[in-house]
């Protein structure tokens, strides 16, 4: 194959048996299945752009000097070409979605044929190019810190054990928001203060919620 020598064996696991996040891994029902062909294309394309292919949380991610650019992955509706600093492309042809609304610095761009990732693929690699550069430059996104209030249930928690206060204050401003919003998405007081108590080892470790 034209790719053979980039490719990493350590990512081949994901196309054939999916992330393994979830129960339906390395069975028929894994949607990486029902994007085979579409998820291939897209390793091409990126490979071709000269990234290093490695395999973090479970999907092909793809580095420039150890620093992530894109990751592909599959979805229930669509497959995806996922920029970590997509908010910092110019997206002149105007393809990129934020995967959420509470996103702020990665963009995604959404397959659901083979047809249409092969009419983009000159235009992907303009944009993979450019997240590149962006890496070459040392560009880094500026985070809105914190832009939602901060739990009265971890505010007790930080009273409560202030080495806490300070290893949250240490993290990323993107670690800390995901934290926040972890957090405040439950309804119930009681439910809030479970989901801190769960994530204290993980806050003081300097991990992100999503970190391995």
């Amino acid at each position: 194959m034209k790719h053979q020598s980039k490719m990493n064996p350590d990512a081949d696991t994901y196309f054939s048996e999916g992330c393994g996040r979830c129960p339906l891994g390395g069975t028929p029902g894994c949607k990486v299945h029902k994007w085979t062909e579409e998820l291939e294309q897209l390793r091409s394309i990126v490979l071709d752009c000269g990234l290093t292919e490695e395999r973090k949380w479970g999907v092909p991610c793809y580095t420039f000097q150890k620093n992530n650019v894109v990751i592909i992955g599959a979805f229930k509706d669509y497959c995806a070409l996922s920029f970590f600093k997509g908010a910092l492309l110019n997206d002149a042809g105007g393809i990129l979605r934020k995967p959420g609304k509470n996103t702020q610095s990665g963009r995604i761009i959404p397959f659901t044929e083979r047809k249409e990732i092969a009419a983009m693929e000159t235009l992907l690699k303009t944009y993979i190019h450019e997240a590149i550069e962006v890496e070459k430059a040392g560009l880094k996104m500026d985070f809105k810190k914190n832009p939602e209030p901060v739990p009265e249930e971890l505010q007790d928690k930080f009273e409560e054990i202030p080495v806490l206060k300070t290893a949250f204050e240490a993290l990323t401003p993107g670690r800390q928001r995901g934290y926040i919003l972890h957090f405040s998405g439950a309804r119930q007081s009681a439910t809030r203060k479970s989901r801190i108590e769960k994530c204290i080892p993980k806050i003081l470790s300097g991990k992100g919620l999503h970190d391995r």
